[in-house]
Formats: structure tokens, C-alpha cells, sequence
């Protein structure tokens, strides 16, 4: 870091003055994400407007051995922005807009910087759906959505964001810059680098620019709250619903401590139907109401549905969403331990049962809460941490939880990354062979270490004592 103040007079000749801040003129919103981890000023923060100063930047850095750390919307949960005091951050904030959009490939450009809702707008206005859409869609960066390759509710119908990229505008730690910039589906020319950044939470280049897919504006669309007897069951009505119906939009899943702690805080909590069933499925789908009628009461008549209720309104779906949307309040209303893990859809009401029983073996007393989007084979779990011992056993309850994802052969994340908090937990599901090739592709593209140094990788977490 001797070089630091140099590196930070040529970065000024080369970004501008009003580009490169230290010290008191750094918001503290750079310091950490949503998950308030670790909060750190960083040694300066860079905020380039354009791909040649990114790389301009990058360059020196590179050059002094100087680590950077890129930052989007810092909406993440999993630490993956969180700066060290010796580190400079990136900011992405100033390398917004959208570019184009060409209606007859059905895609829009859009620089790394604009946030998801700006995308959606622009998408909305020219005719079409932009179905990426997550909670936080007002202040996450398109950038941080494809570095963390984001999911969100509409996974089930549309894929992850990995799916909704056509192209790519990289620029690597050395400076050089990768145009993998494309509209089209089929392009088959060697290696697709591209899906080397999807995913890479910044370790491997920083996203400048990218080519998205855009989809035809659903017809209105059926909001149905179904009341289920099993997890099995949930299973089977997903699959007749796309058999008889369609793909729904989206497949939330509410075990009965969720749904009652989602009715519990609304403005009006009056539960839509009994708060008694073991399981709710809240889903939107396109299809004809008719149609869907007829599937539901076949499968009532089948036992896979307690009881259903139809939105007729769009204001009785947003009230039925709003149960759904209660993990806005958690920072609020809990202290929350937030876990995001992935399963085969089969075992997931299995891995719950397990949680849930070592939870309770552990720490009777507990209150933890599951729901997710099991279509896509995504589990949430969230463990509020004030019904745990003081001071709260962090590193005990992520082992137990992600022990028991390893067993299941899932995934230690399914749309939030690995970044600092997950990374001692990698292991029980990646195994030591793939981590090897994962440190051999990161030293090819980054042979001296700078882009977000310490995330996905290294072993040990540093602790701040808080739950997160």
C-alpha cells in the first residue's frame, strides 16, 4: 500500500477528481451490503462513467498490486462487496442507461450500472417483460444481478439471470477488454466466456455492458392461495398445474410458521383462510381462470388441495403477496439468521423436517421459519436469533444447517453467492476437484489476486460477533 497515494493521483488524472474519493467522502453505504457485515471504509472509492475508465482503473491497480473490490447496488447477502480497509472499491453507480432496444431480436442493452427496475420500465414501455424481479429491484445494479447470477420469484417460468444473458462487455483485471457482446441464441464459436462472469461475484472481471433476453408481456394474470396437507403434495399440484395449465409465474411455498408470522404483521392481520394447514402455495399463472378452476378442483377431489382461494381483484392479490413479501420486515422484526440453499425439489420438504428437528435438539426453544421457491429447488430458511443462546452460536448453526444440505447433495446457495459468509461452507458442496479448477480459472484470469480478494475462496470468515 506505499503506493497508494500515487496510484490515487494518476487514478484522478485518469477518472477526474470527482471520481476518485477517500475518508469521510465515502458513503457508509459502500462499507457493507444488506447483510450490514463487517462494515469497513475502504481505502478509496472509485466511480468510473464509462468501460475506458473502469479499465483505466483496473490497469493501475493491477499494475500497484493494489486489490479492488467491485460494488453494485450493495443489495447482497452474502457479503459479497464488503471492502478490507487496504482495499479500493468500484463503484458501477455512474455506468448506467439503457442503450437499445431491438424489438425484432427481443433484447435490450443496458450498462452495468442501471438498476433492475429501470430495466423492467424500459422493457414495459417497448411492449415486453424483463422477468428478472427481485425485492430489491429498485436499487440493485443489472451488474450485481448477473456477477451473482440473481434468481428471484419468476425462476420457475424463466431461469436464473444466467438465462436472460446474451452478451457480455468485461474488462479483466489487467485492463483488457473481453466484447462478448451478442443478440443471438445460437452461437456456438468455442468456449461461451461469458458464463465464466456469470456467477463470479466480481472475481474474475468487472461487467460493464450486457446484452439481456426480453419476453413477451404475460396475459393478466390468477393469483390462487391453495391450502396443502404435505409436502408431497405441493410436489404433485406443481406438476399438474404445468401438465394441465401451464408453467405458473411463479410457486411460493409458506410452511404454517411462516404463513402465521406473515399474516401476523400485516396492517390488517386477518389470515385469507385457516392458519392451521401444515402448508400454502401462493401462485400466479396466465392461464384462462376456467382452466385453472377445472385443474383445482380435480385436484381437491385428488387430496393434493385442502382449500383455495381465487384473487379477484389486483388488490386482493397484492394483499395475498404481501403474506409472501414478509421477509422485507425480518431486518425490522427479527434479528435474522438468513439461509438460501438449493435441493433436489424431491427432498425438500425432507431437509426441512431435518432442520427443524436438529434445530430443536440443539437449542430447544428456537424459532426458525421456511418458505421458498421449491419449483426452482430453492429453500429459504431463516433462524431468528433471538430465541438462541448469548452470544448467538453463528458458526453452530450454519455448520448444522449446511451439514445437512451436503448430506442432501444441495447447494450451499441458490441465488445470493457464496461471497464472504458462505465461503468456510463451500466444500460440502463443491468438492476438492472442482475447487481446484475454480482456483486454476480465477489465477488465469487474474494471475496477481486483485478483483475481490478473500470472497468465494478463502476459508476463514472474519466474525463480528453480530448476528447477521
Amino acid at each position: 500500500m506505499n503506493d497508494l497515494p500515487h496510484v490515487l493521483e494518476l487514478l484522478r488524472q485518469a477518472l477526474g477528481e470527482s471520481a476518485v474519493l477517500t475518508g469521510q467522502a465515502i458513503s457508509p453505504r459502500h462499507h457493507s451490503d444488506w447483510t450490514g457485515h463487517a462494515p469497513q471504509c475502504p481505502a478509496a472509492l472509485l466511480l468510473p462513467g464509462s468501460t475506458e475508465q473502469v479499465a483505466s482503473a483496473l490497469r493501475l491497480c493491477n499494475a500497484a498490486g493494489i486489490s479492488v473490490v467491485p460494488q453494485g447496488g450493495m443489495t447482497g447477502l452474502a457479503g459479497g462487496a464488503v471492502p478490507r480497509a487496504n482495499d479500493i472499491a468500484l463503484s458501477l453507480e455512474r455506468l448506467r442507461g439503457i442503450e437499445e432496444i431491438d424489438s425484432a431480436s427481443a433484447t435490450i442493452t443496458v450498462r452495468a450500472g442501471t438498476t433492475l427496475e429501470q430495466i423492467q420500465q424500459a422493457a414495459n414501455e417497448a411492449g415486453f417483460l424483463f422477468p428478472l424481479d427481485l425485492g430489491a429491484r429498485g436499487s440493485c445494479q443489472i451488474g450485481g444481478n448477473i456477477a451473482t447470477n440473481a434468481g428471484g420469484n419468476a425462476v420457475i417460468r424463466y431461469g436464473m439471470t444466467r438465462d436472460l444473458v446474451l452478451g457480455l462487455e468485461v474488462v479483466l483485471a489487467d485492463g483488457r477488454v473481453l466484447n462478448l457482446m451478442n443478440k443471438m441464441i445460437k452461437n456456438n464459436c468455442g468456449y461461451d466466456l461469458k458464463q465464466c462472469f456469470i456467477g463470479s461475484e466480481g472475481t474474475l472481471g468487472v461487467i460493464t455492458r450486457a446484452v439481456l433476453k426480453l419476453a413477451p408481456q404475460p396475459a393478466e394474470q390468477t393469483t390462487l392461495l391453495c391450502a396443502l396437507p404435505d409436502y408431497a403434495s405441493a410436489v404433485a399440484l406443481l406438476r399438474k398445474v404445468q401438465r394441465e395449465v401451464g408453467t405458473p409465474q411463479a410457486y411460493e411455498l409458506m410452511w404454517q410458521d411462516f404463513f402465521r408470522l406473515g399474516v401476523s404483521w400485516l396492517e390488517t392481520p386477518v389470515a385469507p383462510m385457516p392458519d392451521d394447514y401444515p402448508l400454502y402455495v401462493l401462485f400466479d399463472t396466465a392461464a384462462p381462470r376456467e382452466q385453472l378452476e377445472r385443474c383445482l378442483e380435480a385436484a381437491m377431489a385428488e387430496g393434493l388441495v385442502s382449500d383455495a382461494i381465487f384473487a379477484n381483484s389486483h388488490a386482493q392479490a397484492r394483499a395475498l403477496w404481501k403474506i409472501r413479501e414478509a421477509t422485507g420486515e425480518f431486518p425490522i422484526r427479527m434479528v435474522p439468521l438468513n439461509f438460501d440453499v438449493s435441493l433436489p425439489i424431491g427432498q425438500i420438504g425432507d431437509f426441512a423436517d431435518l432442520c427443524r428437528q436438529r434445530l430443536d435438539q440443539r437449542w430447544p426453544g428456537n424459532h426458525s421459519v421456511y418458505f421458498g421457491h421449491i419449483g426452482d429447488s430453492n429453500l429459504h430458511l431463516t433462524v431468528d436469533c433471538r430465541s438462541l443462546p448469548v452470544p448467538t452460536p453463528l458458526l453452530e448453526v450454519e455448520e448444522l444447517v449446511y451439514t445437512a444440505v451436503g448430506e442432501l447433495g444441495g447447494s450451499v446457495s441458490a441465488e445470493h453467492g457464496i461471497g464472504l459468509l458462505k465461503r468456510e461452507f463451500l466444500h460440502h458442496s463443491v468438492g476438492p476437484e472442482a475447487l481446484h479448477a475454480m482456483r486454476q480459472l480465477k489465477d488465469s484470469f487474474d494471475p496477481k489476486g486483485i478483483l475481490n480478494p478473500g470472497k468465494i475462496f478463502e476459508s476463514q470468515p472474519v466474525y463480528t460477533g453480530m448476528a447477521r
